[in-house]
């Protein structure tokens, strides 16, 4: 599947990620994990770091899938409002879920600040702008339950937009504790925190198979066979070697980055942006003073191979910037589209295959995929080591949109 195409920014702003040595696979491990991207790699450092034997592999090299095109806007909240959710499953789960949704940023600084490479982890509030008049009282209503549950946001009218933004809209939510991060180099300092932990690192190898084997799994890949007690499947958007997803929505996006921009002096602390439509616009900044703007969402599952048509809708994407931000020369410098992953019940998929022992999963799909894989991997590591996890149930994969 081709999940991403056009000139990607992400890998400008680092070196190809290569493991430092070449490893005799053991035995047996406890783990195998397949796939070498945020989902992967934090569910590796949470398992390595309680002791398990841990193998990761890929079938491209590592870190070269979505998270070369991550978006990198770390958010707590989601694309249905708490609001909806309630309404969906019920005020406690809705709750709980959001709540592991906000925990989980504070557990990903922790993991960034312990890298042995600087991985551009700043905390910024986010603005939610309502895309016409009619979304304001959306937006009052998310407000009203966030703050009734504990959760940090405030409301900015008209007036409050213009003192704050060069743009202003009907109504706002600007909710706080979310982060911008540089996505592949945070995979990357994970990978060589992996190495250091001992962990073993398989790029260019393709899972094909799984087989049971008395106690343990027996992997079939395209180059050597590997045994392990337990396999988890992060394989992103692509289809995964084993069991089937049901409900999985995957789609395209597209993005540009911008020139670097002089000062966003007049952009309330460089705030992470989007809206109420369907689908919406993103912008965020980057470090180096680049913006990266997203969007225009289209129901197709693969990266579209010409780049006429990238070119096409990111100039429509920098007409809406420009909108937004009438003062700034913004120009295109990387133009891509990316493949990206949507449940329909909302709910990411993280569990034990329901017929299959000892087979897992963590497939964050949804607007926060690393948000969900960060608190997946706790998840997964309870369910692996024999602990319990009261939150397994919210996103186990027996439900009608789960893996089968």
């Amino acid at each position: 599947m081709n999940i991403h195409n056009g000139s990607l920014y992400w890998p400008t702003t680092t070196i190809p990620f290569t493991p430092k040595t070449t490893y005799e696979k053991l035995d047996i491990y406890d783990v195998v994990i397949v796939g070498s991207g945020i989902s992967g790699t934090l569910t590796a450092l949470a398992l390595a770091e309680s002791g398990l034997k841990v193998a990761i592999v890929d079938k491209r090299e590592l870190a070269t899938g979505s998270s070369s095109a991550n978006t990198g806007l770390l958010q707590y909240s989601n694309d249905i409002m708490l609001h909806e959710l309630i309404g969906q499953i019920g005020e406690k789960d809705a709750v709980r879920f959001y709540q592991l949704c906000y925990e989980a940023m504070d557990d990903l600084e922790r993991i960034a600040k312990k890298l042995p490479i600087e991985v551009d982890f700043i905390r910024r509030p986010s603005i939610c702008y309502a895309s016409n008049e009619n979304d304001v009282e959306k937006i009052k209503a998310e407000y009203d339950t966030l703050i009734n549950y504990g959760f940090p946001c405030d409301y900015w009218g008209r007036n409050e937009m213009a003192e704050k933004m060069p743009f202003t809209k009907h109504g706002a939510l600007v909710t706080y504790g979310d982060a911008e991060i540089n996505p592949l180099k945070f995979v990357h300092g994970i990978l060589s925190k992996l190495e250091e932990l001992g962990v073993h690192l398989f790029p260019y190898t393709e899972v094909i198979d799984v087989f049971e084997d008395n106690d343990s799994l027996d992997i079939r890949t395209n180059r050597q066979p590997l045994y392990a007690s337990k396999i988890i499947y992060t394989t992103g958007y692509e289809t995964t070697p084993v069991g089937e997803r049901v409900g999985a929505d995957i789609n395209r996006s597209y993005a540009f980055v911008s020139n670097r921009i002089a000062e966003f002096s007049d952009w309330y602390e460089q705030a992470l942006i989007w809206e109420t439509k369907r689908p919406y616009l993103y912008i965020r900044t980057a470090v180096d003073g680049r913006l990266i703007v997203g969007g225009l969402d289209e129901d197709k599952p693969e990266a579209p191979q010409s780049d006429e048509l990238i070119q096409q809708r990111t100039e429509n994407l920098l007409q809406q910037a420009k909108e937004l931000f009438p003062d700034y020369d913004i120009q295109i410098d990387y133009a891509y589209a990316a493949s990206f992953g949507e449940s329909i019940d909302n709910i990411p998929f993280i569990g034990e295959h329901p017929t299959k022992k000892n087979q897992f999963y963590l497939l964050g799909y949804g607007g926060n995929g690393t948000v969900y894989s960060m608190l997946g991997s706790h998840i997964l590591k309870d369910l692996i080591t024999g602990n319990r996890n009261e939150d397994a149930n919210l996103f186990q994969l027996e439900r009608k949109y789960g893996v089968k």
